[in-house]
């Protein structure tokens, strides 16, 4: 039985299955028999194993037995993907150019090889020409869509099919796809029978036995030519041929159904959903960029509690269930009580310059490996006034003390703002706001309510709470434009943000987030340089 072995040193197979458009986006995996066929002929034509109007005696051959089986196929690893291009049409509307939207869609194909077997006997020269011809294949499909192939030595290890035409699914987890496939050389003789037999009604010898007149024979010529004289014929037809006789499917062609399991091409990004052994950590660190690279369209720390709020809603989306620690809230939607253990959402600045860079998503209970499936699905997020802002993975630690040893300015800017080392003296790096009503004095007063939120957090008293005046430090003054009311949730009790001093008598390790926002941003403290 002929194997043939294909690898794709580019890593991408791209092949549009027959019947639809490239724009729909559709991928033909496996490649298809009849694909597969036409490939064999065509490489025979261009590196000169032939010339002339047909394949010799011995590639009609093998070409008709290999034509004569549905073959089996073992699939790699294959996931969909797609670039769009805007294609100009060279056609202008008040001064500019039209273009139209073009998908091109592929198959990534990162490890492992296609294997196709044939259940069929060749012959010792037939089995030497289907290796040359499959060693001289450059590409499958399209023509960017490279490959190496080879057949395979006998008594060579071929993996179990995973892909074939059997009647019943083989089991749970198996999809169908629609292939083309050549007919069986009976069924096209039989087929091409009929329409010879047609075209002879249409236009009957004479019964004197004289032959057709040259302009009855012409139109009788004309009305055969659509149906190619045998199998090998279709074979070859051009795209434009068969445009030109109005076939929607070429002629000696059949459609075939064949089994592959449900993720034989996968979509989206469902590798990660699978882990669900991986351990908890604690924090999980995100970058955030524009698509042009530009840091100066990333928004204001200003919108801080927007942003933070806005990935927090999009990752309670990402998990099936409720999540407590992702949401917040228990099983009837009432927010968690407690230590505040559950996620905080903390947009970051970390090089300093205004503008939101990064996201920290932390959690003192730990985050578990649903709420990590949905931290590492999230890939971006939305700003007033500009395009999609783009996430990605920086760090993901089971201790908050191994971001300390991040390379590069993520670790001094993560430093610098929650104090993995320690601190005796700290200060609002966003405005606090009080999470109740506030009073001049009593536990409801300014201190008051930030020894509770401390006391809360497992957190010492502090020696020292002083008010601070934004004129200090000319870094404060924009504390006055924060954003202080949540969008998703109850406004606070007091519109107001303060700045803050704190000292401790001995240090205290953050990250440390209180009152009202905390969770999302507002209420962070960092050590006082």
């Amino acid at each position: 039985m002929p194997t043939l072995i294909f690898t794709f040193p580019g890593r991408r197979y791209h092949a549009t299955p027959w019947g639809h458009h490239v724009n729909e986006g559709m991928v033909e995996w496996p490649p298809s028999p009849w694909r597969l066929l036409r490939a064999l002929l065509s490489v025979g034509y261009t590196k000169g194993n032939w010339d002339g109007d047909a394949p010799p005696w011995l590639a009609q051959s093998l070409i008709a037995k290999l034509a004569e089986v549905l073959p089996e196929y073992h699939l790699p690893p294959a996931v969909g993907a797609h670039s769009r291009h805007y294609m100009p049409i060279a056609t202008l509307d008040k001064g500019r150019e039209k273009t139209t939207l073009v998908f091109d869609t592929w198959a990534q194909i990162d490890e492992g090889a296609l294997y196709v077997t044939w259940d069929v006997q060749l012959t010792d020269e037939e089995r030497s020409l289907l290796a040359d011809l499959t060693a001289k294949l450059g590409y499958l499909g399209r023509a960017e869509s490279w490959v190496e192939a080879r057949l395979a030595e006998t008594g060579e290890a071929i993996p179990e099919p995973n892909s074939s035409p059997n009647e019943a699914p083989p089991g749970w987890g198996w999809e169908q796809v629609s292939l083309l496939a050549p007919q069986r050389k009976g069924d096209y003789g039989s087929w091409r029978q009929k329409a010879e037999d047609a075209v002879a009604a249409k236009f009957p010898l004479p019964s004197n036995g004289k032959k057709l007149s040259a302009k009855e024979q012409k139109q009788r010529d004309k009305e055969l030519e659509p149906y190619p004289l045998d199998l090998l014929d279709a074979l070859q037809k051009e795209t434009s041929w068969l445009q030109k006789q109005g076939w929607s499917q070429p002629p000696g062609s059949r459609r075939v159904l064949y089994w592959r399991k449900r993720d034989a091409l996968r979509v989206g990004v469902p590798a990660q959903a699978r882990r669900v052994n991986a351990p908890p950590v604690q924090a999980i660190l995100l970058s955030m960029a524009t698509a042009t690279g530009n840091r100066h369209a990333l928004p204001s720390v200003t919108y801080s509690l927007i942003h933070g709020e806005r990935l927090h809603k999009t990752l309670v989306n990402k998990v099936k269930s409720h999540h407590r620690i992702l949401s917040g809230c228990d099983e009837n939607r009432k927010p968690l009580g407690g230590r505040h253990e559950h996620a905080h959402i903390l947009p970051l600045d970390l090089d300093r310059d205004g503008q939101l860079d990064h996201f920290l998503v932390w959690a003192p209970a730990g985050l578990d490996a649903a709420a990590q499936t949905a931290v590492r699905a999230a890939r971006r997020t939305y700003a007033k006034n500009t395009d999609a802002l783009h996430l990605a993975l920086a760090a993901s630690c089971s201790e908050l003390s191994e971001l300390n040893s991040l390379a590069g300015n993520c670790s001094d800017g993560l430093r610098s703002i929650l104090g993995l080392d320690g601190a005796t003296e700290w200060v609002s790096h966003t405005p606090f706001v009080p999470p109740r009503h506030l009073k001049s004095n009593g536990k409801n007063s300014l201190a008051g309510q930030i020894g509770a939120e401390l006391e809360t957090r497992n957190f010492p008293a502090p020696v020292e709470v002083v008010i601070v005046d934004p004129r200090e430090n000319p870094e404060f003054l924009r504390h006055r434009h924060f954003t202080r009311i949540r969008k998703h949730g109850p406004p606070p009790f007091v519109n107001c943000g303060f700045t803050v001093r704190l000292r401790f008598a001995e240090p205290v390790v953050g990250p440390l987030c209180l009152g009202y926002g905390s969770h999302y941003g507002l209420g962070l403290f960092a050590p006082k340089v």
